[in-house]
């Protein structure tokens, strides 16, 4: 266990939507934090709860959603139990996020400067007669070409990479603490997918700024990311350093999820594909391991409650039968 005090600390955390179809049990009992300057990736498939869980951080989640335990504490603020009030003030200045689609989060009737400006004047504090410099700045740090320019465009008249540049932009004009870069690459060419990566990253070090990255490709977060919290059906099944998790996954989840990532120079008949779906997360009768029903090591002492990974513990798996680590093997 770590002895530096966490940024960002989830304990017990558990949050459910109530919908015309009954309750939809999102996440539950999730334990995570994050430090200074570290880049965490929270990878699994789509519909393990990562983009949830974030919105649930900012406050922003859905009028449906309902949390139904827990904390999470930044700074010396529970975010789950904050007023509006205190969020706003966090939002945007403590805490940025990237959003997976930049051309539906940027207003689209808003030149990309203006909506600059509006997060410098609420966060900043910065003279009026300092805005258009100020924003021309911030679109200059994020290698946006002619940003004088660009600053009075709209979104519609940049492309998607560009748009997402603007974003950046956006999220890191008041020096955030914490940057939730919520699948940042999505829809993206590979070279700008590598481009906009590098930025992310270089940022972060030039500033000490932490990053939680959500994706559901294991590749990416294997190169960008100093660790990787793994998520399978609103649970955290497993934690590890980037190079202990790919060296020697403990939990059937993780090692079936990268056998299932392309690696460069691999065959597809190298993949396997995950067995089986996400079980249906309205079900009042959820396994205690959401992962039994697609596990081929699941035995009958898998009813009991899951072993809980530790808030600050840099590595953990949530399973009765985890796979055996490396030493144990030879």
């Amino acid at each position: 266990m770590s002895a530096e005090i966490p940024l960002l600390k989830v304990e017990n955390f558990g949050l459910e939507f109530r919908t015309r179809s009954g309750v939809v049990h999102a996440l539950e009992g999730l334990n995570l934090a994050i430090r200074k300057g570290e880049t965490v990736g929270l990878v699994g498939e789509s519909g393990s709860g990562k983009s949830v869980l974030s919105f649930a951080m900012l406050g922003i989640s859905d009028a449906a959603a309902r949390v139904t335990g827990g904390s999470a504490w930044f700074g010396g603020l529970d975010l789950l139990k904050a007023g509006e009030s205190d969020l706003a003030e966090i939002r945007g200045r403590e805490i940025s996020m990237i959003f997976q689609n930049p051309r539906t989060a940027l207003n689209p009737i808003r030149r990309v400067g203006a909506q600059i400006e509006d997060v410098l004047k609420r966060h900043a504090a910065v003279r009026s007669a300092d805005l258009r410099a100020r924003a021309v700045e911030a679109l200059r740090s994020v290698n946006i070409p002619d940003p004088e320019r660009r600053y009075a465009a709209y979104p519609f008249e940049l492309s998607g990479g560009m748009c997402q540049r603007v974003m950046i932009a956006l999220a890191l004009a008041c020096g955030p603490a914490l940057l939730i870069a919520d699948e940042p690459t999505t829809g993206l060419d590979v070279t700008t997918q590598a481009g906009i990566m590098d930025l992310i990253a270089e940022r972060a070090r030039a500033s000490g700024m932490a990053t939680l990255f959500i994706t559901h490709d294991l590749a990416l977060a294997a190169e960008h990311c100093d660790r990787i919290i793994v998520m399978h059906a609103g649970h955290i099944v497993e934690a590890a350093p980037r190079r202990e998790l790919f060296a020697a996954p403990r939990h059937p989840y993780t090692a079936q999820l990268i056998r299932a990532t392309p690696a460069a120079g691999s065959l597809l008949e190298g993949l396997s594909a995950i067995p089986g779906n996400l079980p249906d997360l309205r079900r009042r009768d959820l396994p205690s391991c959401r992962f039994r029903e697609r596990c081929e090591r699941a035995s009958s002492a898998c009813d009991a409650p899951l072993p809980r990974i530790d808030a600050e513990a840099l590595s953990g798996v949530a399973c009765w039968h985890p796979l055996a680590v490396v030493a144990e093997a030879a």
